[in-house]
């Protein structure tokens, strides 16, 4: 096998597209969808649906107890039909919410939980074939109990359940939490924790 490499990889280099059209085919309380036409180097016309993310990124929280376990929220996902077991996330309410706010906010309702301190970690799009959607990593310390918020209606059982790094690691590589971005953010906490901050 050649590992020889020609040129590195730069992901700003031009476009081997040309955008054509673009219409807005729906809309929705967290995101939008348009259909857009492009123009392609070899001059074929295609169109594709974009999903565009509303208010910014989606905030998950990767909290961690004074004793070392991480709190990971009980849903249950209309889309897969099962339960999943995922961190407190959430979308900003509008354009003026800052993503430590929209952390703070989802900690407290979702995991019933303050935290002192909020350090951003890691940033990544979702699914860059169809989307602009990207998701950001909160890690949480110094964390005490707070009222939780009202629970969804898909989820009326929305219980909290706390575990070690190890413990949800396991339950990652027993393919037992398959939440993208929970599964990003303990396999980043496993690396070492002291590196979130």
């Amino acid at each position: 096998m050649n590992t020889q490499v020609y040129r590195r990889f730069d992901p700003w280099r031009p476009s081997p597209v040309q955008e054509v059209d673009r219409r807005q085919i729906m809309d929705s309380h967290y995101y939008s969808v348009d259909e857009v036409s492009y123009l392609s180097i070899d001059g074929e016309r295609f169109k594709r649906c974009i999903v565009n993310e509303k208010n910014g990124d989606t905030i998950a929280v990767m909290a961690l107890t004074d004793d070392g376990r991480i709190p990971l929220v009980e849903q249950y996902r209309l889309p897969s039909h099962r339960w999943t077991l995922e961190l407190p996330a959430g979308h900003p309410l509008n354009d003026k919410e800052r993503p430590v706010d929209v952390a703070a906010r989802k900690l407290r309702e979702e995991a019933g939980y303050e935290a002192k301190n909020f350090h951003q970690f890691a940033r990544f799009v979702n699914t860059p074939s169809y989307s602009s959607h990207y998701t950001s990593l909160f890690y949480a310390q110094g964390l005490t109990p707070a009222a939780r918020g009202s629970l969804k209606p898909e989820t009326p059982h929305q219980d909290v359940r706390l575990f070690t790094v190890d413990e949800a690691y396991r339950m990652v590589i027993a393919g037992t939490v398959i939440d993208a971005k929970t599964v990003i953010a303990i396999l980043r906490a496993r690396i070492g924790l002291t590196d979130l901050t």
